[in-house]
């Protein structure tokens, strides 16, 4: 027999409700207590659904949650934000339906929070290298589930925080024989947070480097970030940097022993246009140390990289980092032949960009910075390789102009505050327009900018050397929650396939 309309309307509001608290737990709001009480109603609207109904339940809450959430996709254009959320959602739907299964076992919530790690990981992975944008632990950058983040990494953040919701959830759904029993869920639910506060987390090692940090900023908004002028942000980055260079001779700020600039802090090719060498040089030259240069440059006559590039004040570009996870449809066009014939939009990506194949340790001065650009900072394994070739502190250079006054900057500023958690080191953030920030090795933010004004400083930031279980680990917990998610999933499948062949018999 169906279900009445009634307890179909209630699963409906519940996964409507869930989706909206989930997007509340994210930056800009960042109310992330929200996110297990989300989490709980869209447990809610699954409990005791068949699969298929469970997967739409889960697609409606997932487009909920996520148009609002990736609402700066919209800069792009209104169609692309509606069938980013529209194929991401799939994902969602997904899992829902295997949640459906699981959700009829013991230890449900455990089940439930390791299919959801691997709904996470599988959005992270396809389609054209993956979306690994709002995910559950971003809207943890600051909170007190943050400190799993160095046991297990993002994964581990996500099961946490799902784990809770989905015990808030048993606590309300499943009716025990004894009132006592009743109370163990949310027992538990409470302890999940708390015990982050026991997670082992490296001492300071006592040194320190001085780090500039500049914000150029660039006129144009959108998709038309450059405006009218030639060279505009090369000439900002190198006007702001001799500003900063200017305000250390006075005595303002302290000597930097190395600065960062954004990613496409110069928009000419410094290797092939004498001018943009010539700019970049005599500011360079102006500060006195190692800098480091967003640049995107030619490779060959038809393709591009974007690259972290260290320029000496006396010699020049030298050792650099080209950017592995590349934008699609930003930094280059996937099936290129039928997209360029169906989207004239796709023409603005120009010279396709080919990623590099390397981590980003950059020797700069005193120490070996790890170089992540932009995108990258939401991909695990890229941050980490990073950090296990021995880059420390973090350094994300970034350009946000196209999506400036949007949810992406402080997005993205949330996702550097857990790296610098999970892996013990300061993140230092120079942005085109914003949020350029300094993010301590506890995931507070020291320092940040303003949006959409040019801004510089320098900012003293503790070097750490040792390793967070997570960075020494890897995916493991992540592939260990994956298969128990799996496992139980097979486990429910063939009970039910058992019971419908019993009622089959009688």
């Amino acid at each position: 027999m169906g279900e009445s309309r009634r307890v179909l309307a209630a699963r409906l509001a519940a996964a409507v409700a869930g989706g909206v608290l989930l997007y509340l737990a994210f930056p800009p709001l960042g109310w992330w207590l929200c996110a297990p009480p989300g989490l709980a109603l869209i447990v809610a609207s699954l409990y005791g659904a068949w699969p298929r109904r469970a997967a739409w339940l889960g697609y409606v809450a997932a487009a909920v949650f996520l148009t609002p959430a990736l609402a700066w996709v919209s800069t792009i254009g209104v169609d692309v934000w509606i069938m980013l959320v529209a194929v991401e959602s799939l994902f969602y739907a997904a899992m829902a339906a295997a949640a459906a299964l699981v959700l009829r076992l013991r230890l449900w919530p455990v089940w439930f929070a390791a299919l959801w790690v691997a709904m996470e990981w599988a959005r992270g992975l396809v389609p054209i290298g993956g979306f690994p944008w709002a995910r559950v632990a971003f809207s943890q950058g600051e909170s007190l589930f943050t400190p799993y983040a160095a046991l297990g990494g993002a994964p581990l953040v996500s099961f946490a925080v799902v784990v809770c919701g989905a015990l808030i959830a048993h606590a309300v759904l499943v009716r025990p024989r004894t009132g006592l029993l009743r109370g163990v869920p949310v027992a538990l639910a409470v302890a999940v947070p708390v015990v982050a506060l026991a997670v082992p987390r490296p001492p300071d090692e006592g040194r320190t480097v001085n780090v500039g940090i500049v914000q150029g900023s660039v006129p144009g908004r959108g998709m038309h970030i450059f405006g009218d002028e030639p060279a505009v942000v090369l000439r900002n980055h190198a006007e702001e940097t001799k500003r900063l260079a200017g305000r250390v001779r006075a005595g303002e700020l302290p000597a930097p022993d190395l600065v960062v600039l954004p990613e496409n802090s110069t928009d000419i090719d410094p290797y092939t246009d004498a001018f943009a060498y010539g700019t970049i040089h005599d500011s360079v030259r102006d500060i006195g140390v190692p800098t480091l240069v967003g640049a995107v440059v030619a490779i060959g006559d038809e393709h591009r990289a974007t690259r972290s590039l260290v320029w000496d004040p006396a010699t020049g570009p030298g050792d650099y980092y080209d950017k592995q996870n590349l934008v699609p449809f930003g930094e280059y066009t996937p099936f290129k032949e039928l997209v360029l014939a169906l989207y004239e939009r796709a023409n603005l990506v120009g010279r396709q960009s080919v990623p590099g194949t390397g981590p980003g340790d950059l020797k700069m001065g005193p120490v070996t910075v790890g170089a992540v650009n932009c995108y990258e900072v939401a991909y695990d394994g890229t941050v980490r390789a990073t950090v296990r070739a021995g880059g420390t502190p973090l350094v994300v250079q970034t350009n946000n102009a196209s999506y400036a006054l949007s949810n992406l900057p402080a997005q993205q500023l949330a996702m550097s505050q857990l790296r610098a958690v999970e892996h013990n080191r300061a993140v230092v953030t120079a942005a085109t327009t914003g949020i350029s920030a300094f993010v301590t090795p506890d995931g507070k933010v020291s320092w940040q900018t303003r949006e959409l004004v040019a801004d510089s400083t320098v900012v003293t930031v503790p070097i750490r050397t040792e390793q967070t279980i997570a960075t020494r680990v890897g995916a493991a917990p992540e592939w260990a929650l994956m298969m128990l998610g799996a496992a139980a999933t097979v486990v429910a499948a063939r009970r039910g396939r058992r019971a419908d062949r019993m009622m089959g018999d009688d």
